[in-house]
């Protein structure tokens, strides 16, 4: 875990989570569940809430930069959004309703936020966590499918919910070797987890690998091989079940140690998809416009040059190939810089004495020989008019 006074001094990654809308007195409230926000701060990042409202699709850009996506709980995802065949009557879909009340209520707006940042996600290799319904969102963003309702469907005797025992409440899952969860949990074949969920994935998307199976076949967690590996900032996986909530009765003690690895590894991938992101956005800004020198721009040999850029290129009397003596001029220079950083302060010092002292002398010798110049001029006026 980091220590707080270790993050003081650092730009840390940026997590995006988006909220979920309930209704208190009268009026819709958004908000996010602690243990989630917590576990992000404790392993060094920043959590950035994007409120689920409309219109926040339009200033998608303003939450730039992204650094992770993390996406939790909420209601059922709309059906429409991806195909299935399941041929639920009006009298199941009313009991369903019934046992289920605040779930079945679906949220468009926070769907279609969602979904968008999931595939935004899958777009441009952004690390990106799932617990329960952001698992499904995942899933649905990659292609895949969903159960609308789990007893409906497979008749399980598996029980994935109980509202008398919300948080207590546990089952076994299968976990499979050789996958991220089998190590976060210490290689364990077996755990018992918390669930809270009536839905769940029915056709895996096709980049996915499961890693937990609940024992009436249900698909418990998966990610995708190719891209973990936090070390290098990848990082894809969904989670049906509930790790921030897997503590001891009372206390906040995690069941297992590898409830809280989920989310340092999920960090972890953030933090090292910060710096490539930073080290891609200095390197090309290197590329299209090194540097001002002189009052001059000048470019990389190898750029692509427009017709006005010729054009100022041509005013300053310079081309696409001499360009590179600049740049010589500019990397010679910032040798000197790095060089000059190397010295240590009583060296400076002394320089700087040394050449305040040459700059005096310099001064003098200046106004000596312009004096000196000028008594000539005064003796040759002298002369003639002599």
């Amino acid at each position: 875990m980091v220590v707080a006074n270790d993050l003081s001094s650092k730009i840390l990654p940026r997590v995006l989570i988006v909220s979920r809308r309930t209704l208190r007195k009268n009026k819709y409230v958004d908000f996010v569940g602690e243990y989630h926000l917590d576990l992000i701060v404790s392993h060094g990042a920043v959590p950035v809430i994007m409120p689920r409202v409309t219109g926040v699709h339009s200033i998608l850009q303003s939450f730039e930069p992204i650094h992770g996506v993390l996406l939790c709980e909420g209601e059922d995802i709309d059906p429409s959004l991806y195909a299935h065949d399941a041929e639920l009557s009006p009298e199941d879909m009313e009991e369903i309703n019934r046992l289920h009340p605040g779930d079945t209520t679906i949220d468009r707006e926070k769907d279609s936020i969602e979904l968008t940042l999931a595939r935004l996600c899958l777009e441009r290799n952004i690390p990106f966590l799932g617990i329960c319904r952001g698992s499904q969102i995942l899933n649905v963003a990659a292609g895949g499918t969903l159960y609308q309702d789990i007893d409906k469907e497979i008749g399980t005797t598996t029980k994935h919910i109980d509202y008398e025992n919300y948080d207590e409440y546990r089952h076994a899952v299968r976990v499979v070797e050789e996958t991220p969860l089998h190590e976060w949990f210490d290689e364990m074949d077996e755990i018992m987890v918390n669930s809270y969920h009536h839905q769940g994935v029915k056709r895996l998307a096709q980049r996915f690998v499961p890693m937990a199976y609940a024992p009436d076949g249900l698909i418990e967690g998966f990610y995708d091989p190719n891209r973990y590996d936090p070390e290098e900032g990848q990082f894809l996986i969904g989670l049906q079940f509930h790790p921030e909530r897997m503590r001891l009765s009372g206390t906040d003690e995690f069941d297992y140690p590898g409830c809280a690895s989920a989310y340092q590894a999920f960090v972890k991938a953030t933090t090292a998809f910060q710096k490539k992101t930073e080290m891609g956005m200095e390197m090309k800004k290197k590329k299209t416009l090194v540097k001002s020198f002189s009052g001059s721009e000048f470019l990389e040999a190898n750029t692509v040059l427009s017709k006005q850029q010729e054009n100022r290129l041509k005013q300053m009397g310079a081309t696409v190939r001499n360009s590179s003596v600049y740049l010589k001029r500019m990397k010679r220079k910032e040798e000197q810089e790095r060089a000059m950083d190397k010295l240590s302060s009583e060296r400076l010092s002394d320089l700087l004495s040394f050449h305040r002292m040459m700059a005096r002398l310099c001064s003098d010798a200046i106004n000596r020989k312009q004096q000196e110049s000028a008594e000539r001029t005064i003796e040759s006026f002298s002369f003639l008019n002599y």
